[in-house]
């Protein structure tokens, strides 16, 4: 029979969203309802509807930042109880038996991956994601959400806030150690609260002052502009780590030159460019460039139970879902403090 719930979806690459109806498979014995009461709008949705990464899968119901009420559960289900508060990020399956699953990495599964929305579950049907009512998901891949957290702005952490906790905790930020943030927007404006609560000095480089108070009140010890050149001769061979959130093209070489010796560069955004540096720049100062995925189902626990801890949250916008449209316009033009929520309640 299925489960048949009001959404919103493209049908094209840039077409406008518009109502539709999911069908959501009924509950398996190990599998969560979640009556969705916030979803995340994330610079990947605008890509997905775009078509500007690779194929997507159109009807498209975008949405991996998802924050809810679990209104029913399977029979096997040992996790979750009705009433309880739950989120869902970017995965919802995988194939739980290779080496990166056993490890906690279900990211980097590489047998089957199943995406929350643009990829295909294990019975053959299209996922979609949280632009939508309800969704069905196994327990395994749901996660609580404390109650210190209010849903709305839980609900970018399960993308925003795992895709910058990983690096940060990968590569060790902490006492002693020099943080720079590259863009303070969706990403950034919680990483440097993830940095700050981790106890490194975090430094914003953003193109310009104009978000300086609200970092330095997030908890960022420095906020450059880059495009200021005294920026990259005064803060030269200064930091241990660099992450950069910004999903266009830059200067590479200029920013790895902020590295100290041994110092890493982590990338994050998805330009359509591809990246370009001069081989001197990661040679000078044993420098390291590298990429990472948001983060597995345990870290993703552990990251919100932080964030909880230390009294992180996503800024928001919440909008109505008859301003689907009008929110990537402006996201794209950076026209937001910080992420835009969809109250679902609106579908």
């Amino acid at each position: 029979m299925g489960i048949t719930v009001n959404a919103r979806c493209t049908c094209s690459p840039r077409d406008p969203f518009k109502a539709y109806k999911v069908e959501r498979r009924d509950l398996g014995p190990r599998d969560v309802l979640i009556d969705i009461a916030y979803a995340g709008i994330c610079h990947s949705d605008i890509d997905h509807a775009f078509g500007t990464r690779g194929k997507a899968i159109f009807p498209l119901v975008p949405g991996h930042e998802i924050a809810g009420i679990v209104s029913a559960v399977g029979c096997d289900v040992t996790k979750f109880i009705v009433g309880d508060r739950a989120g869902v990020g970017c995965i919802v399956d995988s194939c739980r038996v290779c080496p990166d699953c056993l490890a906690g990495l279900e990211q980097y599964c590489s047998g089957k991956l199943v995406m929350t929305y643009n990829s295909v579950d294990r019975h053959g049907q299209p996922t979609h994601g949280g632009y939508s009512e309800k969704i069905v998901v196994d327990e395994d891949f749901v996660l609580r959400i404390p109650e210190a957290i209010p849903l709305q702005n839980a609900a970018p952490l399960f993308c925003a806030g795992i895709t910058l906790y990983s690096p940060l905790r990968h590569w060790q930020a902490g006492p002693g150690k020099r943080v720079a943030i590259v863009g303070f927007g969706g990403l950034g404006h919680i990483g440097v609260q993830i940095a700050h609560a981790l106890g490194a000095h975090t430094t914003v480089l953003d193109l310009t002052l104009a978000k300086q108070e609200d970092g330095l009140r997030m908890g960022a010890d420095d906020y450059r502009a880059t495009t200021d050149p005294a920026t990259f001769t005064e803060l030269a061979n200064s930091f241990d780590l660099i992450v950069s959130t910004v999903p266009g093209s830059f200067d590479l070489d200029a920013f790895l030159s902020l590295l100290r010796r041994d110092g890493t560069f982590v990338n994050l955004g998805v330009p359509q460019k591809p990246l370009n540096l001069a081989a001197f720049s990661l040679l000078n100062n044993r420098r390291s460039m590298a990429g990472t995925l948001s983060g597995g189902l345990r870290e993703t626990q552990a990251m919100i139970d932080f964030c909880a801890k230390h009294g992180i949250a996503a800024q928001v916008e919440i909008i109505g879902a008859d301003q689907i449209d009008e929110a990537y316009e402006r996201l794209l033009a950076g026209d937001v403090r910080y992420r835009f929520v969809i109250d679902v309640s609106t579908m």
